[in-house]
Parts: C-alpha cells; structure tokens; sequence
C-alpha cells in the first residue's frame, strides 16, 4: 500500500530540512537547544504555561465537588473555611478516601500519558502515535490480566513491571511492522490496531473464561481514575515524576532526533540509542499510568495534538523541554474534562459504573479523525488491490477451488452439527432430519443447527462485503470493521436491544443496517476530501470504529451495569443462543446484494484499477463506487446483527481468494463468499469444542486466526 504524507510531529521526515507544511501547521524545525528565550517570548511561554496550570487547577476543584455522596461546593467551602461538626467530618472522610484520590489519579494519569504520546509521537515522526495506536496500553492490559488469572497477588511494584513488560514488548512489535513510525500514519495505524485486536481478543477470551478471577477488570479495562483511597497514587508519583524529569532532561535529544537521522548523527546524536531509551521511558510511563487506572484511551493522542496545537501562540513551546511540560498539562485537562463530563451527564451511580476512559476514547476518536483528514496520499491512488493477487488463473483452477470450498463448507456443517460439549453420530442427525431422535439429541440439535446456519451465512455476507470494499478502496487491507461499518452496526442493534427489551430479530437487523449506513455515511463524508482517499478512509475508519466501540461500553455499562458478560459476548461474535430466525435478515440480504455485486463485477476490476480508466471506459465512478459500498454496508449491518462484532474475515477472505484464483472478481467473489463462509464456521465449531464446556466466542477465534495474517501482510510490505 501507499503511505500518507504529512509533517510528522515534531520535525520533518527522516533525512530532509526540516519546516512547516500546510498540512501540519504548529510543527516547524526544532530550535537549537543551546538558544535562549528572549523576554518577550519568555513571557508568552509563562502565560501559556500559567494559563495551563490555571486551568488544570479550575478543573480539578470541579471535580472534587461531583460524586455520588451528595456532597457539593458548599460543603468543601465550609470545610475549608474551618466548619466542625458531624457534616464536617463525613466531608473530610469522602474527601480524603474517594474524591481527592480521584482527582490526584487524574493528575497523575494524564501528565504519564501526555508525556508518553508526545515523546512516541518524536520517535515515530507521526502525529498518529500514542499509547494506543501502538498498542501499549493492550500489552500491559493482556499482562496484568494474566496476572489475575494465574491467582498472583502481586504487589503494586510488580502489577507496574508485568504491565510495562507487555506495552514494551506490543510497542516493539508494531513499530518493527511500521518501520518505526517512518511508513506513514496509515500503516502504523493499521499495525496498532492489528495488534491491539489480537492482544484484545486474548485479553476479553481471558475474562469470560475466568469471570470470577477476573471481577472488576472489565470496567477497569476501559480506564477508571476512581480510587478507593491515596495508596496507589502515593505510590506511583514520585515514579511518573522522576521518570518524567528525566525525559524532560533528555529533551534536547528529541530535538536533535527531529532534525533527521543524518543530521542528527552529524551533530553527534546516537539515533538507535536515543530512541530506544525514548520508547522505554515513553511506555514506562504508559504501564504506570495502566497500574493506577487500567488503559485510559486516547490520552496520549489527544494531549500532545493540543499541545501542539496551542504551541504557536509561543515558538519556543516546540522545544520538547517546553513541549513534554505542556503536553503533561493538556493530558491533565483532558481526563479532567472528561471526568466532569461523565459526571454531569451520568450523575450517580452511572458515572462510577462508566469508566472515564470511555469518554476519552469518543475524545481520542474525534481527535483521530481531525487529524486522519489533513493526511495527504504520496501518490494519486494506494496500491490497487489486484497487485496483490495471482495473475489470471485457468477455469480448472477456479472450478477446482470452487469445489474444495463448498466440500469444506459441507464438512463445517457436518462437523458443527457433531462437534461440541456432546458428541453425535451422523445417525443422530439423520433421525433428527427425520424427527425420530430422542429428547437429549433433539435439544443438542435444537441448539446447534441454528448456529452453524448463523456462522455459515455471516461469514458469507462479510466476505462478500470486505471484497467490495477492498476494490472501491484500491487497498488490500482495508475491510469493513476497519472502516467502522461493523461498530455502527453494533450500536444501532444494542442500543435497541437496550431501549426495546424483547424486540424482533427483524427490528434488530434493521437497527444493526441503519447503525452502519450512519457509520458509513460519517466516515465517507469525513474521508471525501476533493475525492476518496483511500488513506484517509482508513485512518477515520479507525478513528469512528474507536469511538462506536467506546458507545456500545457506555450502552451497555449504564444499562446493566453488573452483566459485563453481555458486552464482551456481544463485542466478540459469538452465535450462542442463536434460532434460525435471526439468520434469515442476513441470508435475505445475502439474496438480495450478491446478485447486484456479481452483476457489477466488470466495474469492480476496474475500480480496483485506478480513478481514470473507469472514466474512460464510461463507467459512473461516483455513483457506482457508493452503491457498491452501500452494499457492503447492508451486508456487514446484516452479519453484525445477527451474531455481534466479527473482525478480520473481511479482510482475510477475499485476500485469500485473489491468492487462489487471481484478481478479476468474476471468481474472486464466490470464492471470497465461500471463504468467509468456511472461515466464521469453522471458527464457531473450534470455539465450542476446543474447551468444551466452556465456550470461545467466534469473533475471537476469527480474530486470533485473521491478526497474524494481517500482521504478514504488513510485514510483506514493510518495504
């Protein structure tokens, strides 16, 4: 694929002059570290600095006077101005034991976080990193909840180390697959969120299999600065403090580092060394920040973006020992703000059981998006998706590729319908066909053929969608949870399984298909900038499926606040519970969209070709390239309501199908159907064998079988 150009955060790409662009205004050469600040501008850099601590400080009391005891500014002003009594001390003790511990995880949370993204955003040069494009904060979150599991009760220290072996160990993976940040904001971005997906689908299988070891680390997961006393936060500042010091000390290094390589090793800087140490202290200070209150979202993203965005007002703020300081400062509002937001509109008890990471995550997805519009592609179109495939292959091979796969999607329906926590006959299937079975088989049965219809055709509808995609987008890693299309989807249908307890599975797919046409419309109207960037489709992809993901936690935290099984089955595809009925909404649709798709398979080669020869040859680009969108969206709408969030088939099947039979889509499509088909059921047959009773959603047997082959994509493409 084509990388995206822009201004990478704090300095110039890797061996040119640094200096301003368009596209990344607030981001010129780095100063000299040896020049001194004049009195004007040493003014205007106090100002901006006070202004930030003011404001910190303003938030901060506001905070303190929001919780659930009933407790207001009134109170807190009479407790400070020498009030005794009663009333007095149930202030102190709520003061002292919730709130202030709050605030003071806030403080400590959002200076480890501003500092750590503003530092990795240097290493990479790309504006897109943080602690969560590249996975930090999952790695230590997939450690610390295997410490639960073992049964380790482990001292805050050692909780710190484990977290910050993991982030380290995810952060190395995915700056390896982007070359370090150098590839551009589009593959980093799809490196992280590879990863990141994989180390999820560990961590949520985790916590449904160890539900009671692992009580209170859903929530948790999501980021909660909710304290029930000082103890972690005593512990764990003079940490951040010291380690952000030191990289504040460091500073003129990352100054150097944003010069370019070359220069920088002119002027005597050991690169390799520099950013090596930068990335430990960066995800150092991410794993203590996951220590105190679990992995807050989006922090690291959107505090140095507002650092730099306000670092104009001063030049001199664009030296990282200025820079880290305000970065820190603007991490502080950003979770402040997003507490205070939390608990003025989910007053009570709701806004404990929502964690404030939630919230954060709607910011870092916002952020995301304003910053994945001003990406401009290097080359007028991405890497069309048929190089990716074989050259023509013969009518043998599609006709032979044709019957293995149906022959394997017979073997995934035999198979489902015997496999599981009781293992039947083929006879018991027969006398079940015929209506003769017993009881104890026709329950089995009941329960199993539902199913493996539901697995079977949502898996065919998402591979069918991700092919349409991958050609209107020209790019082979594109799919439709990474657009966002899946999470829309699954607002729209939990939000009515909310508000409409008991509603029909009609009403529900309907729900799900509307969900992704708004998703879809968000992210094609965002990303549709004097034409489609393929790039930018991707990145506020990324960006609106963040922020669906953080609305379908909110939905369902607020609404049961205690059944976070419910949100982690839904969010993980799972066909358990399935009747037949809920798998019509999405055979119908397959019915009703494959034949539009077939009958459009001239165009999508050449679509997938570039912008002028469809032009020339007379097709319709716009108008063909959004209904065959649409389509995918109804198709992946359909899937998401019928069995929850299913990630990776859209993007494994038709790569796998171009591998098989070539690039032109007259054979790419059925055997991409049949591939998605074979892929979601088979998944669902080894989620509930492998560890019989117990059961693996499919979506996260999907998504531990599709990350590593989307992880070799990237790496087949690193250069």
């Amino acid at each position: 694929m084509t990388t995206a150009s822009v201004t990478p955060a704090g300095g110039a790409a890797r061996g040119d002059a640094p200096g301003p662009t368009s596209d990344a205004p607030g981001s010129p050469a780095a100063p000299s570290g040896g020049a001194r600040l004049g009195a004007v501008p040493a003014l205007r850099v106090a100002a901006v600095l006070a202004a930030g601590v003011t404001l910190v400080v303003v938030l901060g009391l506001v905070d303190l006077t929001l919780g659930t005891s009933g407790i207001g500014a009134g109170d807190l002003l009479g407790l400070l101005t020498g009030g005794a009594g009663g009333e007095a001390e149930q202030t102190a003790a709520v003061l002292v034991a919730s709130r202030l511990p709050r605030v003071l995880s806030a403080l400590l949370v959002g200076v480890a976080l501003g500092v750590s993204g503003a530092m990795l955003q240097s290493v990479a040069r790309n504006p897109l990193a943080s602690p969560d494009t590249l996975a930090v904060n999952a790695g230590s979150y997939l450690l610390v909840t295997v410490a639960a599991v073992t049964g380790l009760t482990l001292p805050f220290a050692a909780t710190g180390a484990v977290a910050f072996v993991g982030g380290l160990g995810a952060a190395a993976l995915v700056l390896l697959l982007s070359r370090g940040g150098a590839s551009g904001p589009t593959r980093l971005v799809l490196a992280g969120s590879a990863v990141m997906l994989a180390l999820s689908a560990v961590t949520s299988l985790l916590l449904l299999l160890f539900e009671q070891e692992t009580i209170g680390l859903f929530a948790w997961g999501s980021g909660s600065i909710v304290q029930s006393g000082p103890e972690k936060v005593v512990q764990a500042a003079p940490a951040v403090l010291v380690v952000a010091a030191f990289a504040v000390a460091r500073a003129r290094r990352l100054d150097l580092l944003a010069l370019g390589d070359d220069t920088a090793t002119v002027l005597g800087l050991d690169v390799r060394r520099t950013r090596v140490e930068a990335v430990v202290v960066a995800v150092l200070l991410a794993a203590i920040a996951v220590t105190v209150a679990g992995p807050i979202g989006f922090v690291g993203l959107c505090a140095p973006a507002i650092a730099r965005l306000v670092a104009p007002l001063a030049p001199e703020l664009h030296r990282h020992r200025l820079l880290l300081p305000l970065a820190a400062l603007a991490g502080c509002v950003v979770v402040l703000a997003a507490d205070i937001l939390l608990r003025t509109f989910l007053p009570g008890t709701n806004g404990v059981a929502v964690p404030t990471g939630v919230v954060t995550s709607v910011f870092g997805a916002v952020v995301l998006v304003a910053l994945a519009r001003r990406v401009r592609d290097s080359s007028p179109v991405s890497a069309p998706s048929t190089s990716r495939g074989r050259g023509p292959a013969s009518r043998r091979r599609f006709l032979v590729v044709t019957s293995v796969l149906a022959a394997l999607v017979v073997a995934t329906v035999v198979g489902g319908l015997l496999l599981g926590d009781t293992l039947l006959l083929t006879g018991d299937v027969a006398n079940w066909l015929s209506g003769r079975s017993g009881p104890g088989v026709t329950a089995v049965l009941d329960q199993r053929a539902p199913r493996v219809l539901a697995s079977l055709v949502a898996g065919a509808a998402l591979g069918l969608a991700g092919t349409t995609v991958q050609a209107v987008c020209r790019n082979p890693l594109a799919e439709p949870g990474l657009l966002g299309v899946t999470g829309g989807a699954g607002v729209g249908a939990v939000l009515l399984l909310v508000l409409v307890p008991g509603v029909s599975i009609w009403a529900v797919t309907g729900a799900g298909a509307l969900g992704a046409l708004v998703a879809f419309a968000l992210v094609y109207g965002l990303a549709y900038r004097r034409g489609l960037s393929s790039d930018r489709l991707v990145l506020i992809g990324v960006g609106v499926s963040a922020g669906t993901t953080a609305l379908v936690t909110i939905i369902v935290v607020t609404s049961s606040p205690w059944d976070s099984t419910l949100a982690l089955t839904w969010m993980s595809g799972s066909t358990y519970g399935r009747s037949f009925a809920q798998s019509l909404p999405v055979l119908g649709m397959l019915l009703l969209v494959t034949p539009f798709v077939v009958r459009a398979r001239r165009d999508l080669d050449l679509l997938a070709l570039d912008e002028d020869v469809p032009r020339v040859l007379g097709v319709p680009l716009e108008r063909t390239r959004l209904g065959l969108l649409l389509a995918s969206v109804l198709l992946a709408g359909s899937a998401v309501s019928a069995i929850g969030v299913v990630g990776f088939v859209g993007l494994v099947a038709p790569h796998a199908a171009r591998a098989l039979v070539g690039a032109r889509h007259t054979r790419v499509v059925p055997v991409a159907l049949l591939l998605g088909a074979v892929l979601v059921g088979v998944s669902d047959v080894l989620g509930r064998t492998i560890i019989a009773p117990a059961q693996i959603p499919a979506g996260l047997v999907t998504a531990l079988v599709g990350t590593p082959y989307f992880v070799l994509l990237l790496w087949r493409t690193r250069a």
